[in-house]
């Protein structure tokens, strides 16, 4: 069995002695320390200590905060620990300990609030995309280069004559733009 430590600070000026200290008098073999945002999707410390990870293991990280940005990325991080058999401690957050049979049971109640948190969420995205769809309005994709009017101006001055490079660079767009508006026109 090997204890990891896992310490985060996220600007240059921070310094993560004050974690080393307390996971060293954890009783840690190894830790891995990086200088990164905790919204940044790659922590190629923090990876490179899950991929370490065999059954028996254990994780210990100062505080929540220096492993994850958010209930589910904790979940998903305890889950993957959970996954290679070994076991999750925070020393300021007692509750958060998977090698006990209280800190699982926080953590299950906490991934189910999480869970049901998550699925509220896709219902309401959902009744929105509807009620969106409903009222006609176009979902996701590019918003268009031109507005209405632009559009139907350039429509105008192409059908005067005006030259279709002359008319897009005048709106700061590609010609291959109005060529698009034009064949959308001529389809309708």
């Amino acid at each position: 069995m090997m204890v990891y430590g896992y310490a985060r600070v996220s600007t240059v000026g921070q310094d993560w002695a004050t974690q080393a200290a307390a996971l060293e008098a954890a009783g840690i073999f190894r830790l891995f320390a990086e200088k990164v945002s905790g919204v940044a999707a790659r922590r190629p410390e923090l990876e490179g200590c899950l991929k370490l990870l065999q059954p028996g293991d254990v994780l210990i990280v100062t505080k929540l905060d220096r492993l994850a940005r958010s209930t589910r990325d904790l979940l998903n991080i305890v889950d993957r620990i959970g996954n290679a058999g070994a076991g999750f401690k925070s020393l300021d957050d007692p509750w958060a300990d998977t090698t006990t049979p209280h800190g699982r049971l926080m953590m299950t109640v906490l991934s189910g609030i999480a869970e049901f948190e998550r699925e509220l969420i896709l219902q309401r995205t959902s009744e929105g995309r509807a009620r969106a769809k409903a009222e006609g309005r176009k979902l996701g994709g590019r918003a268009p280069k031109l507005t209405p009017h632009q559009r139907r101006e350039a429509m105008r001055r192409l059908d005067d004559g005006e030259s279709m490079r002359a008319v897009a660079k005048s709106y700061a767009v590609n010609h291959s733009t109005l060529s698009r508006l034009l064949a959308q026109q001529q389809a309708a």
